[in-house]
């Protein structure tokens, strides 16, 4: 991956999260934070 592609990428996940935050609130910030943590560590486990 380029410094450019992840420069894009990088910015449209940053506007989306500011969208939704906007939008909707933290509190979907949250339970997808909890839900990252919880895949991470299922993962930690099985390697």
């Amino acid at each position: 991956m380029t410094h450019k592609i992840a420069v894009w990428l990088g910015s449209i996940i940053l506007i989306a999260l500011v969208t939704d935050v906007i939008l909707f609130g933290d509190v979907h910030l949250i339970f997808l934070g909890k839900k990252i943590f919880e895949l991470t560590d299922w993962m930690a486990f099985w390697r």
